[in-house]
């Protein structure tokens, strides 16, 4: 069973913190790294943060020092705390299987597959 649930997207203030969770099928989690993409109205899902399945982890410019991707390999979860929360970071979160690249990863994740996403809004 392919499967990948998102969770703890909210509304927050900017400056704030959230921690969003997502729990994947063994299919996608096991030996994959693992990544955070978000989407903006009207664009394309694009990476955050990616994790490989050593714990190895890589940051778009955008997030670096502000986010932190982690996984627990035993409850098939990442997670990604965000600090320090900005009205551009207001998208849809995602997480998905990462395809690395070098050092960094593919914007395409490994399967093209999605869940329901968790929403986050940060206003100013």
């Amino acid at each position: 069973q392919v499967q990948l649930v998102e969770s703890g997207g909210a509304l927050v203030q900017a400056g704030g913190s959230l921690r969003l969770s997502c729990v994947a099928s063994a299919t996608i989690f096991n030996f994959n790294s693992m990544g955070w993409y978000r989407q903006f109205p009207g664009r394309e899902r694009e990476l955050v943060a990616g994790i490989s399945a050593t714990g190895t982890t890589h940051y778009e410019d955008s997030v670096k020092d502000r986010f932190t991707i982690s996984r627990d390999n035993a409850e098939k979860t990442v997670y990604l705390q965000m600090n320090s929360l900005k009205p551009d970071d207001s998208a849809v979160y995602y997480c998905n299987a990462a395809l690395p690249y070098g050092s960094t990863y593919y914007s395409r994740p490994k399967y093209d597959y999605w869940g329901q996403g968790t929403r986050v809004t940060v206003a100013s």
